[in-house]
């Protein structure tokens, strides 16, 4: 039976011979591809270049941040409150800095690419430079992004990007000075191409008017993000601060989570810049990584659902224990938002956003659902630890409010992880540039061979 085809959407759909066939392909795929799990321990397998205790393995030295969990106390290591610092600044006090000015992203984007604070001169110039490279080409517009829409964002973004590789005159050109000017166009060009595909993506998919407007150069990256999305353009300062903060408590986390190292491993074969942000983006994009806002944005209203008084903790304790003893929500026993890889008593970040999220409820007249996840937060970290038998601190992490302030500034869901990706790009250029700098090996860790070797078969014998 031929494979049927619909010439126009290109989309190949299998007949049932062909369904059979992919079927038996499967089944066999899961005979081979499984690995016992004792051997992981046999020969001292570090899974997820993790080891034993759940910490990292050490596989670099970087510059850039520095991500503390703990702290030495007579020879022992002590959990202690979070700290992130962007290379020698600690972030709470970076963010208490700010006191009020609105291009706050760029100047963290400066810091994590050069290394020191810029002067008033300095950012200014600096700002000026983005806004020179933020425009994208009608032609770009029309042919890259409203072509072929994709419902993912993130897809449309990596696609975009590798495309830019098309429109430079020297895409092949790993040189610092050329891979620096390459990611502040990257840095400039991601929030337009961001928006402008999930305008492509209500216009064509869903039928909805299309509107694309221009940056404005005076504008911050906040508020041009939220001056392109709003069908008037307008916003309040406190909606601009508080997606400004967001930004800047995403953009970089240190070398080892996984879009950042992904960034060293492909930036260490020698590969372009678009490839490397490619890369990255295909990265971020997994639920486990930048997609876990909208994971916890959707449990959350899970939980909204079935207790419908936000107040009774006890019906929220109850409907937490059926997540984790997997019997609710998606059945994973996970509660995203909660838990982090590095952080034990308190992740800085989630502290900072909780924070402003407080003040943007305040304005938006939703208090009631900001006093609601505070209390499943609290909850949720006492349900755990009980459940799982911890003796560690368990924090919330940084995508526990992430979603609750982007649906509070009427960012749609299909942006929450590209607007991870906006942010965070300032944090993989800032090691690409470190690896190539750096000039170190190409990345190649090591495997064990677990299954048997074989002598071959002649086809007629089989």
């Amino acid at each position: 039976m031929p494979i049927e085809r619909e010439t126009d959407k290109e989309i190949v759909t299998p007949g049932e011979v062909e369904k059979q066939l992919l079927e038996e392909l499967y089944n066999s795929c899961l005979r081979v591809g499984k690995i016992d799990p004792s051997l992981y321990v046999e020969y001292d397998v570090k899974r997820g270049l993790r080891d034993s205790s759940g910490k990292g393995v050490l596989t670099g030295l970087t510059e850039i941040s520095d991500v503390v969990s703990y702290e030495v106390i007579d020879g022992k290591k002590i959990p202690c409150d979070g700290k992130l610092y962007y290379h020698n600044y600690n972030i709470v006090d970076l963010v208490n800095g700010f006191a009020g000015r609105r291009h706050n992203f760029e100047e963290i984007t400066y810091l994590l690419l050069f290394g020191k604070l810029p002067d008033a001169d300095r950012l200014r110039r600096f700002d000026d430079l983005i806004s020179v490279y933020q425009n994208l080409s009608n032609n770009f517009t029309r042919d890259v992004i409203m072509k072929a829409p994709s419902s993912n964002i993130m897809n449309a973004l990596q696609k975009s990007i590798l495309t830019l590789y098309s429109y430079d005159d020297a895409p092949e050109d790993i040189s610092a000075e050329n891979v620096l000017r390459q990611s502040i166009q990257i840095i400039a060009k991601m929030p337009l191409i961001s928006v402008y595909a999930y305008c492509a993506y209500k216009h064509f998919k869903l039928h909805e008017s299309l509107m694309i407007r221009n940056p404005k150069p005076e504008y911050s990256t906040a508020e041009n993000i939220l001056y392109m999305l709003r069908e008037n353009g307008e916003f309040t300062p406190l909606e601009a601060a508080v997606l400004d903060i967001a930004l800047v408590v995403h953009a970089e986390h240190g070398g080892g989570n996984n879009s950042t190292f992904t960034t060293h491993v492909v930036t260490s074969s020698g590969t372009d810049t678009y490839s490397a942000v490619a890369a990255a983006i295909a990265s971020l994009k997994g639920f486990r990584h930048g997609g876990a806002n909208l994971k916890a944005k959707h449990m959350l209203e899970d939980i909204k659902t079935h207790v419908l008084d936000w107040d009774n903790e006890n019906a929220i304790r109850a409907y937490i224990e059926k997540i984790v003893d997997k019997k609710a929500f998606d059945c994973t026993g996970l509660v995203y938002g909660i838990g982090h890889a590095v952080y034990t008593r308190s992740d800085p970040r989630e502290i900072i956003l909780k924070g402003y999220a407080k003040k943007l409820a305040a304005e938006k007249g939703r208090m009631p659902e900001y006093k609601f996840f505070d209390r499943v937060e609290r909850i949720a970290k006492e349900v755990i630890a009980e459940k799982r038998h911890l003796f560690k601190p368990i924090c919330a992490n940084v995508d526990f409010y992430s979603g609750f302030v982007y649906d509070m500034l009427r960012i749609p869901e299909e942006l929450f992880t590209p607007i991870f990706a906006i942010s965070r790009i300032s944090g993989w250029s800032a090691h690409r540039l470190e690896e190539i700098i750096n000039n170190g090996k190409i990345i190649r860790p090591a495997y064990k061979y677990v299954a048997e070797h074989l002598d071959y078969i002649p086809l007629e014998e089989r």
